[in-house]
């Protein structure tokens, strides 16, 4: 089996889920700017509702553990509730990112997935998206997060490939990274797992909206989305 793992999303888990919020309480004041009335004076702000904010708050709570042990399918189902039932809350708001990772799980991967690999670094041969188990990692080299995931990303590959587990790096060498300082850094680091350049066909198949991001691709379907720093060895023998 192979796993294949892209990089995208340059912050941790954590900071994800931080990043996230401020994004939607943004987006909020911004809302209340436009709505605001022509005079100036401020729009009145829609009373939440405590009900509503609870259960979407269990719900939102729900989903992180399923997601934590594996369980896409039953977070997806989750998900979709908490999407159209409590759309208006501030959990919604802050699951946006979630969902879209949540989306594809279960869709196949692009049956010309190697079409839209622009150019192998290393390891074309030992990967393959429509059989076995591959973590896909959308990456970039000037983003520092993606940096501190490649030794976790390198003992992974240490630790499973014998099992099965293939993995890939996919980057698209943005803002000031090039070829050459992609190849410096992987020499330096030893990367002991397949690199590629994509040219965001990808990305936009596996929803990547920020890195490092990753995949878990079995057989030619996505089973799982996310940080790579909320893998877990169970989740991956369980793929296994």
């Amino acid at each position: 089996m192979i796993l294949a793992l892209g990089l995208a999303g340059c912050a941790t888990a954590d900071q994800h889920n931080q990043l996230d919020e401020r994004v939607a309480q943004l987006e909020e004041k911004v809302k209340a700017i436009e709505a605001a009335p022509k005079s100036g004076a401020p729009a009145a702000a829609a009373a939440a509702d405590p009900a509503a904010e609870k259960k979407a708050k269990e719900l939102y709570e729900k989903i992180n553990e399923l997601a934590g042990k594996g369980k896409m399918e039953e977070a997806k189902k989750e998900m979709a509730t908490l999407m159209s039932d409590y759309a208006a809350t501030t959990m919604a708001k802050r699951a946006r990112k979630m969902a879209a990772e949540l989306e594809v799980v279960g869709n196949p991967v692009p049956t010309d997935w190697n079409s839209k690999v622009e150019k192998w670094y290393q390891g074309e041969g030992a990967v393959n998206l429509t059989e076995g188990t591959t973590l896909v990692v959308f990456w970039e080299e000037w983003c520092p997060h993606c940096k501190r995931e490649v030794p976790e990303l390198m003992a992974t590959y240490d630790k499973f490939n014998s099992k099965g587990l293939g993995v890939v790096g996919m980057t698209k060498i943005t803002r000031s990274s090039t070829e050459e300082k992609v190849l410096a850094f992987a020499k330096e680091k030893k990367v002991n797992y397949p690199l590629a350049k994509e040219g965001g066909g990808l990305s936009s198949a596996f929803n990547v909206s920020g890195i490092p991001a990753a995949a878990v691709v079995k057989d030619g379907k996505i089973v799982w989305r996310g940080h790579p720093a909320r893998l877990n060895d169970d989740m991956l023998n369980s793929w296994l």
